[in-house]
């Protein structure tokens, strides 16, 4: 009896050392490519097979070519070229191992209730406070496809402790990942964590003392602020323009408080949507450089933005020496698929593991597994294409309704999932009143480091079209005025 689902050891004779019995076709053509590739046989720049020859001379359906190819593409092998075929990409060359960034040895504001109101559960429609897109966006089967997956594989890593930077395949793939946005990371370099919130924990820990000054943006995302307070240090906020971080401002706080650390969305940031220009980046890092502070980098947001938008990446320039880059993959896969990482320099990174061991141990390998699934197996490129496009599709009208309310926007922006609008009125009250009536809004306070009361209000686009709760905001502005 024959099968449809392997390929024939006539079709990849060099797999004889391998497993092919435990192998799909999918996997045996990555394998069959990649090695091509790897030892030079296919050149950059060389054009591959196109799907009907390739999967006519390897007898298999051109589905299986496709699934392949575009798993080549998530794994930094090929680039697709529309209307062009698929191309061998320049693998990138990494950049020399830099010097170990300077160490700071390792110890109250109240944002618990913040964080409560942030997770109340509402239908996405009457949720515009939301910082997640809706479920009904994300991709279940990609997801499923990926458990299903690696349960196929041996059952021996699901009762195994688990590797304390983290599942090495993973951070194999996020060292392709981030060569693509020319950022040098080594996999020793990458830590995973259970989320971007026990990461910043981890790394105040590190670096920030009682007394000490931490700058963040104003507005930023609140739960840092409890972080920060938790260790006993002062947070400062430095206000934004809609064309990003106030640099005169920046300077200032610099010179007055001497900072310890700078926390900063680069990309897309929350809630403001602000993206840092090239110009601002280079004097990011002047000041680091001069004044002796690090900057700690959160780009959970990358996937969301369009690989066209001429951004900055600080971690880009800095190649982690003052710079500690971070990402998740949260806000694109699952909310509660608690997987996040560090890349850092190399002395960071053995220092970050240490203080992660005693902490915790090991975080959750399984998970782990999953998220490498879902990046490696072709389809989250796709998935993300189509939530970027999604977002485009209802950020104009979402604009439009609010702003027929009166409400004024903070820049043009073009991208993200987030408006943050000015409604003229208290928003702590509207978010009040939305409570009671079964909405959740996030009012401008939450993303004060003052918590100061503030007319200005984060929504998100996703969750923003629902008449009811559009009526509903329209009555309490109508009321406030």
């Amino acid at each position: 009896m024959t099968t449809t689902n392997r390929i024939s050891p006539l079709v990849l004779a060099d797999n004889a050392a391998l497993d092919t019995a435990r192998m799909t076709l999918v996997d045996q053509l990555v394998h069959w490519a990649s090695l091509r590739i790897e030892e030079r046989v296919f050149l950059p720049g060389m054009r591959m097979p196109s799907i009907r020859a390739l999967a006519e001379d390897k007898r298999v359906s051109r589905f299986s070519v496709v699934e392949a190819y575009e798993r080549l593409v998530a794994q930094g092998y090929l680039e697709a070229r529309r209307g062009s075929g698929f191309y061998v990409r320049e693998r990138p060359v990494m950049p020399p191992q830099n010097a170990a960034a300077p160490m700071v040895a390792q110890g109250p504001l109240d944002v618990a209730w913040l964080v409560r109101s942030m997770l109340h559960q509402v239908a996405p429609e009457r949720g515009p406070g939301m910082g997640y897109l809706p479920s009904s966006w994300l991709d279940a089967d990609m997801m499923t496809s990926a458990m299903r997956s690696m349960s196929r594989q041996s059952s021996a890593h699901l009762l195994q402790a688990g590797n304390p930077h983290g599942f090495l395949p993973l951070r194999m793939q996020l060292q392709t990942q981030l060569a693509e946005l020319e950022i040098g990371a080594r996999p020793e370099q990458i830590v995973l964590t259970s989320g971007i919130t026990q990461a910043v924990d981890f790394l105040l820990r590190l670096y920030v003392r009682a007394g000490d000054t931490v700058l963040v943006g104003d507005p930023a995302w609140f739960v840092v602020f409890g972080r920060i307070a938790s260790q006993g240090a002062h947070t400062v906020g430095v206000p934004y323009t809609p064309d990003g971080l106030d640099m005169q401002a920046l300077e200032r706080l610099v010179q007055q408080h001497r900072p310890k650390l700078l926390i900063l969305n680069s990309i897309l940031q929350n809630p403001t949507g602000t993206s840092l220009t090239p110009a601002r980046a280079f004097q990011i890092l002047r000041l680091a450089e001069q004044y002796d502070f690090m900057v700690l980098e959160d780009d959970i947001y990358c996937d969301l933005c369009p690989p066209h938008q001429q951004v900055a990446r600080l971690a880009s320039l800095d190649q982690l020496k003052r710079v500690i880059y971070m990402g998740s993959f949260s806000k694109t896969l699952a909310a509660n698929l608690r997987v996040a990482f560090v890349a850092c320099s190399p002395a960071l990174a053995k220092t970050f593991v240490d203080h992660k061991m005693l902490s915790g141990s090991t975080t959750p390998e399984i998970n782990e597994r999953i998220v490498y699934k879902a990046l490696t197996e072709g389809h989250y490129r796709r998935h993300v294409e189509r939530l970027r496009s999604r977002l485009d599709e209802v950020r104009d009208g979402a604009r439009r309704n609010l702003e027929r309310m009166g409400m004024r926007m903070f820049g043009d922006p073009t991208s993200g999932m987030f408006l943050w609008v000015d409604t003229g009125v208290d928003t702590n009250a509207i978010a009040a009143a939305g409570h009671e009536a079964g909405f959740l809004f996030a009012p401008g306070a939450l993303f004060s480091p003052r918590q100061a009361p503030s007319t200005w209000m984060r929504m998100n686009i996703a969750c923003s079209s629902d008449p009811a709760m559009l009526m509903f905001l329209a009555r309490q502005l109508e009321m406030a005025a």
